[in-house]
């Protein structure tokens, strides 16, 4: 027999447990090593798993229920991620995406969208944190962050802060969390949002292609990554001021490397002749926001705590 012949056969005994003509002994020693091996696994294809590995509580559906049943709540869901490394690996992977679906269904649908390659910026435990936290706002206000127990994020807002260049990209922004600041006339209203895509948007081709400085101070509230200013770079648009009923030329917001927005702006006090929008929200002054009433209606995402 030909040295190739050979060298097929020792590989076609291996991989079938042991040649069933001679060597009966090897043939039962490879046979039970086959058997011990396979005890190993439970299942098969795609669904074998190393026994012991996922056991248990440590099993994603087991988990995915017990944290359904609890309605994902947000600090119990962070306990759970500190107790282990591998905890927190399925935490990470699996429970803060089901918390993010849980809370706002139809946002985190086109945030996945074929568009966006299904991939979330920043990961889902930044999601997670956009929607349930209000970072706050920086000095002067000093206003601190906190849980958010209510946020609307909408498509629409999002469109006001995308300057005409970058149309085309989705975004969504939230409502201005107001918060009064002791001693000033004005409320302070903080805001955050999140791009989809945001590695093939037009904004961050804009930013890039234009050599936009990255802020040396400033890092996201919710995934820790660099930032852009946007109001520095010229893509602050008016319509953002408009939308959120903010004093022109009070307004900053950044967008980090990831696709995570956040900002602040002096929330401009009502006069007597000016109402409140039909849902009880401030409207903006302008065309642009008695338009985009309807529309709200139609594809507002509610994130509710």
């Amino acid at each position: 027999m030909s040295e190739s012949g050979r060298t097929m056969r020792l590989l076609s005994g291996a991989s079938n447990g042991g040649d069933s003509g001679g060597g009966g002994g090897g043939g039962g020693g490879n046979a039970g090593g086959s058997s011990g091996a396979s005890g190993q696994w439970e299942g098969g294809g795609n669904a074998a798993r190393i026994r012991g590995v996922n056991a248990g509580i440590m099993d994603e559906k087991v988990l995915q229920l017990v944290f359904r049943s609890l309605n994902w709540d947000p600090q119990s869901l962070c306990v759970v991620a500190r107790v282990s490394r591998r905890l927190r690996a399925v935490a990470e992977r699996v429970l803060w995406r089901e918390l993010c679906a849980s809370r706002a269904p139809r946002m985190v649908a086109a945030l996945t969208a074929p568009a966006a390659a299904g991939r979330i910026g920043g990961g889902w435990p930044a999601l997670a944190k956009l929607l349930l936290f209000c970072c706050g706002a920086p000095a002067p206000a000093d206003v601190p962050g906190h849980f958010a127990p209510v946020s609307r994020f909408s498509k629409t807002s999002g469109r006001s802060f995308l300057s005409r260049r970058c149309a085309g990209d989705l975004l969504y922004v939230s409502d201005p969390c107001e918060h009064p600041v002791a001693g000033a006339a004005d409320d302070v209203g903080a805001y955050r949002g999140v791009f989809r895509g945001f590695v093939r948007s037009r904004t961050r081709a804009w930013l890039v292609g234009h050599r936009a400085a990255l802020e040396p101070r400033v890092r996201c509230p919710y995934c820790g990554a660099r930032v852009w200013n946007m109001t520095a770079a010229g893509l602050a648009p008016r319509s953002a001021s408009r939308r959120l009923g903010a004093t022109e030329g009070r307004l900053e917001y950044f967008v980090c490397v990831s696709g995570h927005l956040h900002g602040s702006c002096w929330l401009a006090r009502l006069s007597d002749s000016e109402g409140a929008g039909h849902d009880g929200s401030v409207s903006g002054s302008g065309s642009d926001a008695d338009a985009d009433a309807d529309a709200d209606a139609a594809s507002d995402d509610d994130a509710d705590p």
